[in-house]
């Protein structure tokens, strides 16, 4: 039986425990009217459009009214959740030959347009541009506006203007820019890699200044308090959940003994995918049937790319992207083994999907997913190849140790990880926002 990770019995965190009654003065007597704000929010993009996915549905089944303001690309929502779409330039997917004359007559439009051409990130700071413009218009039947990893100079402009603001920091980005620094192979590339990642200036100092910070993790609460000079005590931490419902063991579905698993975005170095397939060129001799199923394809010309081309991996490789949530729930259950190789992450969204759906876990211990998997995965140093390799070959030798952890890992989310539980704390903590603002 796993043990519950320290953190849940940790009395310095602002966590209010599914277990204990809210005191009165944070205990909800009405629903509520809330507005998530997401500047790109498709949840294959990354974890925070699943957190936006999941906490919007959370909180409307705890009975509240929620909208969600995205920009592109847009997120997938329980129908019950109303999208209000605020659309950018989103020039990452459709390139500059999109621009078109018309474009160009909104200032916000130009900003993204100028940055995209210099090299910069900055839809998070015209998202807040956009968000603040329709919120001082529209937005002020809302009891709470939560601010989902925008922290544009926007957000505090909304926050002056007198919204109940709550922003959750998944993690302090400064985390990707060192290791992006510390993997660029030339002062050009270092160059290109700290011009995109300007928009952690901005980022700084609004996250200074912001009243209610909030966090998916102790280690995070730790790490975003010293990268961005905020004392440890004034940001809050309520965990992250995993959808029982959706990532659970499929009865029907039969395990795949030759096939490793891993979620990765295929070339951040943050992911440590260079790692993993190290590992996997190493137990191939032995494991020749062995197929690693990527959900994220690599570019050709990138890093992993290459790299698979040059350790012979090609066709051991499948790579799937895109996909439906139902699709990614058959591949978690179809593998044999599930591998989670990140050198940093803030809490570890598809390690926790993995033991949801009762498939036996790798992970390495890089940022907070020891929090997360506790004794229900095995853990193995981060940036060590050899490490995984070794685990991986045993494991794939050993049924019933698989089997051990798939259960093991299961029980671990549903009794530490489940969203009914995070929108209760988040409800909670919702309403000390709001009586605190309202003295």
């Amino acid at each position: 039986m796993p043990s519950e990770p320290a953190i849940a019995s940790a009395p310095h965190l602002n966590i209010v425990p599914a277990s204990v009654t809210p005191l009165p003065d944070a205990k909800p007597r009405r629903a509520l009217k809330v507005c998530l704000l997401g500047y790109r929010s498709a949840p294959y993009g990354g974890g925070q459009g699943i957190y936006l996915k999941y906490l919007s549905k959370a909180l409307v089944e705890a009975g509240h009214q929620v909208d969600v303001i995205s920009g592109q690309p847009y997120p997938h929502l329980d129908p019950r959740v109303n999208l209000i779409k605020m659309p950018g330039m989103n020039l990452f997917e459709t390139g500059l030959t999109s621009i078109r004359p018309h474009h160009l007559t909104s200032l916000t439009n130009i900003y993204e347009w100028m940055g995209k051409l210099t090299g910069a990130f900055s839809e998070p700071y015209c998202f807040g541009r956009r968000v603040l413009k329709y919120l001082k218009k529209h937005g002020r039947h809302y009891d709470i506006i939560h601010d989902n990893q925008c922290l544009s100079y926007g957000m505090l402009d909304i926050q002056k203007q007198g919204f109940p603001l709550v922003t959750t920091i998944h993690h302090p980005i400064t985390s990707d820019l060192k290791i992006a620094l510390s993997a660029a192979k030339s002062w050009t590339e270092r160059l290109l890699i700290r011009r995109w990642h300007s928009f952690l200036i901005m980022q700084r100092k609004v996250a200074r200044e912001l009243h209610h910070v909030v966090t998916v993790s102790e280690r995070s609460r730790m790490d975003i308090a010293d990268a961005f000079d905020i004392q440890p005590a004034g940001i809050s931490v309520v965990l992250n959940g995993i959808d029982t419902y959706e990532f659970r063991p499929l009865p029907n579905v039969i395990k795949n003994p030759n096939r490793v698993m891993a979620a990765v975005s295929s070339d951040q170095p943050l992911k440590g995918m260079r790692y993993l397939l190290e590992a996997v060129a190493a137990v191939v001799p032995k494991y020749p049937d062995l197929e690693l199923l990527l959900v994220g394809t690599p570019k050709e010309d990138g890093e992993s790319g290459k790299l698979i081309r040059e350790l012979g991996l090609a066709k051991h490789i499948r790579a799937v992207s895109g996909i439906s949530t139902e699709d990614l729930v058959r591949y978690y259950n179809e593998a044999s083994v599930v591998v989670v190789p990140s050198i940093y992450e803030g809490f570890g969204l598809p390690a926790g999907e993995a033991m949801a759906c009762g498939t036996a876990l790798i992970s390495t211990d890089g940022g907070a997913l020891p929090e997360v998997v506790g004794d229900a995965a095995i853990q193995v140093p981060i940036r060590n190849s050899k490490a995984i390799a070794e685990v991986l070959e045993t494991l794939l030798a050993s049924p019933a140790w698989r089997d051990e952890l798939a259960a093991a890992g299961r029980k671990r989310i549903e009794e530490l990880f489940c969203w009914t539980r995070a929108a209760q704390q988040m409800t909670d903590y919702y309403w000390q926002v709001i009586q605190r603002e309202n003295g």
